[in-house]
């Protein structure tokens, strides 16, 4: 069901039909860990490693079992060709995973049955979600430096999850470092990420970001900055949210 613009009557949404197309050329190439995603290969057991550790303190898990997220309902938004999807469901979630993009929902479909996992996957924007359907964990991973409206965007995220549920989020910073090396060093100098893959104006700064989740009553009880250590050929978590950095919030007490 796509929420209905009061004036019109047409769908409203936060797409941005040129992110679709620019993302669905890519997505015969999601799963290649060499190939024009190798970034979000290499920073995805650091993703999954936080959004695990949370859930896990959120719902009281043990971390170290491999099916802590047990009868958890999880939804990705934007979960290209799921990436993320694989991993949570062998640690048990009930993952759904979401992306306007049908040729990334069937790069993802065709993966998921070759690795034999059964994962709901849906060519829908999350205006399209059945407004009844609420989520243990909502994530936007990436996401939100790519929509036409954060506030409504995130106002949809936060509306599908469960009272007791969860929420994270993971952008990029805007400012003159975040410029440096999101655009101008992965895009043009080490080339990791194809020219254009980013516009540097969408970058969401956290001040931002909490005061959009603080209007939808909900606050921000963990945030980390992922940072890459060049010589070491990964990424760790840090304290430094200058460029990439995440945010997990809940409802307001």
């Amino acid at each position: 069901m796509a929420l209905q613009n009061e004036t019109s009557g047409a769908p409203t949404s936060t797409v941005d039909p040129a992110e679709i197309a620019k993302f669905s050329k890519l997505s015969a190439e999601w799963w290649d860990p060499t190939g024009k995603m190798a970034p979000l290969h290499r920073i995805n057991p650091l993703r999954i490693s936080f959004i695990r550790d949370a859930a896990c303190r959120k719902f009281d898990r043990n971390a170290k079992s491999l099916s802590c997220l047990s009868g958890l309902r999880m939804l990705d938004i934007g979960c290209g060709a799921g990436l993320l999807c694989e991993p949570f469901t062998r640690l048990g979630a009930q993952v759904i995973g979401i992306d306007p993009s049908a040729t990334n929902i069937a790069a993802a479909k065709l993966h998921a049955d070759k690795s034999h996992l059964a994962i709901d996957y849906r060519n829908i924007m999350v205006e399209e979600i059945d407004p009844r359907e609420r989520f243990d964990i909502v994530l936007a991973m990436e996401v939100i430096e790519h929509v036409t409206d954060v506030g409504a965007f995130l106002s949809r995220c936060a509306a599908l999850m469960k009272p007791t549920g969860m929420m994270v989020v993971a952008t990029l910073n805007r400012n003159w470092k975040s410029f440096a090396l999101a655009i101008v060093g992965a895009e043009y100098v080490m080339r990791w990420l194809p020219r254009g893959t980013h516009q540097w104006d969408k970058f969401v700064t956290p001040a931002e970001l909490e005061q959009h989740l603080n209007g939808m009553q909900l606050v921000v009880t963990e945030q980390s900055g992922m940072v890459y250590n060049p010589l070491a050929d990964r990424w760790k978590l840090s304290p430094d949210m200058d460029v990439n950095y995440m945010v997990v919030a809940e409802t307001a007490p």
